[in-house]
This record gives C-alpha cells, structure tokens and sequence, in this order.
C-alpha cells in the first residue's frame, strides 16, 4: 500500500479481539465498536481498576474477558493488540496458527487514519532506543513555528487512534514510535523517518538484538521523501540501506561533525543543512545556532538535527527551524537544570534509564559527582565506566543492582571515589544528594543518570527524579 493511500476495511459484523485494557486498548474497542465490529477484549489483570473499565466497555455491548489473555476467542478474524504485550503469548500463536492477522494500535491509527472522511494527514516517524520523546517535541515545535497543524503523538502518551479520528484536523503529525509498535505495524508508511541511535534494550521482547534492530528499521520501510540516519552510528544507515522505499526516496544522515553533501551537522556553532538545498556539492543552508539548542548537550544537539531533517524533509524553511528550537522546552527529568548551589551544578536525567543514555548524559559535562543504580534489565556497565571514568569527580551508588556498577568502577576506574548507600527506601535519595555535594567541588555537576530502571525503589523515573529535585532543595536551605 502506498504512502498516499488510505486502507478501507469493511468492519461491519468483522470479529476482533482486542489484547489488553489501557491507553491503547481502550480506544481501539471503541472505535472498532463504533464501526460495527463485534468486539472482545481480553486482558491479563483483574484487578479494581481493570473492572471499572470493563464495566464502561460492557456498557457499550462490548464483551470483556479479564483474568484471560492467553485464549483466543472463537471465530476472531483480527487481534489488536497493545504494543507491551509479548510476541510469544499463547494468544499470538494461537492467532498465528489460525491465519489470523495480528495488529498494533499504531497499524490501527494507520489504517483507520481518513476513516472520518478528511484528508489523512502524513506522519514524520521517529523512533531509536533514546531521544525519542525529545526529538518528536522538537519537530512538532519546528512544524508549529512553519505554522503548521501538527500534535506530538504515539509513544508519547497521546493516543494515535485519538488523533487521526478526533475531530482536529492536522496537516501533519509528529509521531513517536517503539520498537513494541513497529512490530505490530506491518503496513505503517511514513512520508519520512528517522533512526536516532540503535543500543540493546528490551532484548527480552524481543528475542535477540537483531530481532529489536529489524523492528527499529520496520519505520523506514515505504518512507517516500526521507530516511534519516545517525552518521556516528553505522546501523542506523545499514537499516535505511536494508528498507524498501519509494522511489526518490533519500538517505539523509546528521552529524556532530561537518556534514557533507545530503547531511545535516554543525560548523562553528551553527546548525547546517546540506541535504535539502539546490548545490549539495557546495552549498550549506544556516539553520540554527547550538544555544538555540536546549539543553546544547551533545546528544541534545543530535536530536535537534533529526528533528530538523525531518521538518526539512517535509519543506520546512530554515526560519521555522531556528524558532521551533528556540521554543522547545524538554520535558521534565531529561537533562533538567534543577539548581546551583555553591557553585555546583545538580541536573536531573532520570530518564536515563539505561546505559545508552546515561552515556550520552555523562558525555554532556566535563566534571561529574555521578548518582546512579537501580534495577539493571539485564546491563553491563564496564563500557559506560571506561568511557566516562575521567570525567568522575566521584560516584554516589544506590538501588537493588548497585553492585554491578561498583564492580565496573572497581575494574575500570579504581581511584574514583564511591559511595555505596546500603539501603532501597525513597529517603535515600536525600542521604545520596547530601555525599554527592560533599564529592562535589566548585564547577563540578551533580548528575542523576542512574543508568538504571527505578521500580526498586520508585513508581516510575518521574517519581525518582522529584526525589532528587526535593533533596536538592532541602541542600540548598541547609546550605543558605
């Protein structure tokens, strides 16, 4: 199916089940609801919150199954299911033995997007194992700045399915993608894409690392203007080498570095663009300034060009570009400047669940008192500590796997100095803040990048990173 067409399916009396409650599940009963399917959802919980769910959909007529997502209801002719739930559920090869199809919310939204009778608008895709979330605000903003209709939707917690059938018309929507998505999401299009960075994670869904790389690269597939690259990371552009695109269809890679011809990059501060103008050969088009960037950390300013190419891609001028950066804000616990207290800095990256991340956030400063652990999923950190060891001040380490990192500290950086906090309460984030300042040395940064997942000890990263920020504030009233 083309980029430009739009699927019809006729859902009238059409069996589907629909595999978990939730964000993406919800929405995507109703909608099939609506359209005359005969729906069944089948949800693994049955819990307090899951019924009163269920109970809102039964309302509808639609049948709820809680307590029983392995089975495969009789005479279902489509699954739909929500990205998290594993491939090697008896429900899929149940699904799979029958020849039944199996989709993703996301192969939903794109089949039902023109379903309401307007024009579909095209999706800009972006997907990679960090930067995501960034990137996809970084772009709605540039697109806005283009006075563009857009949202930022997907992976970022607004609702496909919500935007391509609400009544907002869009001209264009900046999408964020998993590699759980793109798994399900056989027939998705893009008018353009871009693959920020490819690192192991989640290799228990999917099976191995090449399995998780081929559903990353599943976004590049049918692109008809542009597929973006990541110049620093080869297997951004072997996936874009690997795609079946349009023909036209380019590979447009962003660098740190100068950019040559169809790339973007940066020259003495200045975001450039040698992809999208009339001379390759010789020409570079201005598009920003790095303070335009915020926070202008590396791997920020990384993003920022992918966001950029994608806007370019969709012929964004530069003016657009340079404004939509000046107006981004990123969200919270990503890189966040929480305060400056005797002339040392405390940033918040809890978000920097994993090693990848939390390399590219040690990268962003020359001197570092690190906080990190938590739960590993599975990590190393011998890579991270060799490449980060000279820029260690000190290292203050909590959580359930605490250990692993202190073990690659031992090997790899020996005379940093540790602090190990024996304990996985909420109050230890204080007791961690209060070593870390007394680490720390007029210039130093007091970084959060825990490298780890934070379930051990926390609801979600947003929870850990508020711990941090109250514990700094409560440094600072000591210190006053």
């Amino acid at each position: 199916m083309g980029s430009q067409e739009v699927s019809t399916v006729d859902w009238q009396g059409k069996h589907v089940t629909v595999a978990g409650l939730g964000v993406s599940g919800i929405p995507a009963a109703r909608a099939l609801h609506e359209r005359g399917a005969i729906v069944t959802v089948v949800n693994d919980g049955d819990d307090e919150r899951a019924r009163a769910q269920a109970a809102e959909l039964e309302a509808l007529g639609i049948t709820v199954r809680l307590g029983d997502g392995a089975t495969l209801p009789p005479s279902t002719e489509l699954v739909v299911t929500a990205p998290g739930w594993q491939p090697d559920k008896p429900l899929f090869l149940a699904a799979a033995e029958a020849g039944v199809d199996i989709w993703g919310d996301v192969e939903l939204a794109w089949r039902l997007r023109g379903d309401n009778g307007r024009k579909a608008a095209p999706w800009l895709a972006v997907t990679g194992t960090n930067g995501k979330t960034t990137t996809v605000r970084m772009l709605a903003s540039i697109l806005e700045a283009a006075g563009l209709r857009t949202a930022a939707v997907g992976n970022i917690g607004v609702s496909l399915l919500d935007a391509v059938l609400g009544e907002q018309e869009y001209d264009v929507l900046a999408v964020e993608l998993s590699s759980y998505q793109l798994h399900w999401a056989p027939s998705l299009r893009a008018h353009s894409a871009a693959v920020l960075n490819l690192a192991p994670d989640h290799l228990d869904w999917h099976g191995s690392m090449e399995a998780y790389a081929a559903d990353k690269g599943r976004v590049y597939e049918g692109n008809t203007v542009a597929c973006v690259y990541n110049a620093a990371d080869p297997a951004t552009e072997d996936l874009v080498r690997e795609a079946d695109v349009e023909e036209g269809c380019r590979a447009i890679g962003f660098t740190l570095g100068t950019p040559g011809p169809s790339q973007l990059g940066v020259v003495d501060g200045i975001l450039v663009d040698r992809a999208f103008v009339a001379n390759r050969q010789k020409q570079a088009q201005e598009l920003a300034e790095v303070t335009d960037v915020n926070p202008p950390a590396p791997h920020n300013i990384a993003n920022a060009l992918a966001a950029a190419a994608l806007a370019r891609a969709f012929g964004v001028e530069p003016a657009a570009v340079r404004d939509g950066l000046r107006n981004f804000r990123p969200d919270a616990h990503r890189i966040e400047h929480v305060a400056d207290i005797g002339e040392v800095a405390y940033v918040d990256d809890s978000k920097a669940t994993n090693t990848h991340a939390t390399e590219a956030s040690l990268a962003a400063y020359d001197s570092i008192v690190w906080i990190a652990g938590g739960l590993a999923k599975g990590a190393t950190f011998d890579e991270l500590v060799t490449g980060a060891a000279k820029r260690l001040r000190g290292v203050v380490l909590m959580g359930a796997d605490r250990a692993l990192i202190r073990e690659a500290l031992t090997r790899h950086a020996p005379e940093v100095p540790v602090v190990d906090l024996d304990r996985t309460d909420t109050g230890a984030m204080s007791e961690a803040v209060e070593h870390a300042a007394r680490l720390a040395r007029p210039g130093d940064t007091v970084l959060l990048a825990p490298a780890c997942a934070s379930m051990d000890m926390f609801t979600n990263y947003n929870k850990r990173g508020e711990a941090f920020a109250d514990a700094v504030r409560a440094h600072a009233e000591k210190s006053a």
